[in-house]
């Protein structure tokens, strides 16, 4: 059972949530917030799996929750998604680069969004090729310049593992980098894992941003 937090000072949006999530079998909403501290009580009370947590919210917003929720080594195994609308891309590109799990539009598909929760909760990224190219890439090439520290941790992998995580950072899942390299899916998972290991990433979502930090991927660039 997937256990879900809901964190949205929009009562509305959490009812249509709540009822969305609770109608399946293997997806349960265990709480409710309506604002970022509350929000935190919530995960470190009830450890769910995945909160899905909106960025703006009176007093505390979820910028700061999703900061806390990461930092807090007893919550490693719960997921944030942050609930966001296009006007909010640069704060979604802070939110996934200190620890969101990824983000989803509000007006995401009901399908896409039970997806997504179930992706996250199975530790995928929730971050679509085309999405993230053009929203996570712009923002990191905005927001700063080549990390060289960032830059030096890829000095930790294979030739092999950098250019996994180069196709990571393009959005790509297991299956479409196996597709990519022609190795197998599972050949493709251990590669991203040792990655991972190596540059003590809290996951896929990560490995995504320290690809465009280190400069191993550049906005609008497609690996051959």
């Amino acid at each position: 059972m997937i256990r879900v937090v809901l964190a949205d000072d929009q009562v509305l949006l959490r009812a249509g949530l709540r009822a969305l999530l609770d109608a399946e079998e293997d997806i349960e909403v265990v709480g409710e917030a309506g604002d970022g501290a509350e929000a935190v009580e919530l995960v470190r009370t009830l450890s769910p799996d995945v909160v899905l947590m909106d960025i703006r919210m009176p007093g505390t917003d979820g910028l700061e929750a999703t900061r806390l929720i990461a930092a807090d080594e007893a919550l490693a195994a719960t997921k944030v998604v942050i609930l966001t609308t296009f006007d909010l891309n640069e704060y979604v590109f802070e939110a996934v680069r200190i620890g969101a799990s990824g983000f989803l539009v509000k007006d995401t598909e009901p399908t896409e969004l039970l997806r997504g929760v179930r992706a996250v909760a199975e530790g995928d990224a929730l971050l679509s090729p085309g999405v993230t190219r053009r929203l996570i890439g712009e923002f990191a090439s905005r927001s700063r310049d080549t990390s060289l520290p960032a830059a030096r941790q890829l000095d930790l992998l294979t030739d092999r593992e950098r250019e996994i995580v180069g196709l990571v950072g393009e959005g790509l899942n297991n299956d479409e980098i196996a597709a990519r390299l022609v190795v197998s899916p599972a050949t493709a998972k251990t590669h991203v894992s040792r990655a991972m290991v190596k540059l003590h990433a809290r996951d896929r979502a990560q490995l995504v941003v320290l690809a465009y930090e280190s400069g191993l991927v550049r906005p609008g660039w497609t690996q051959a």
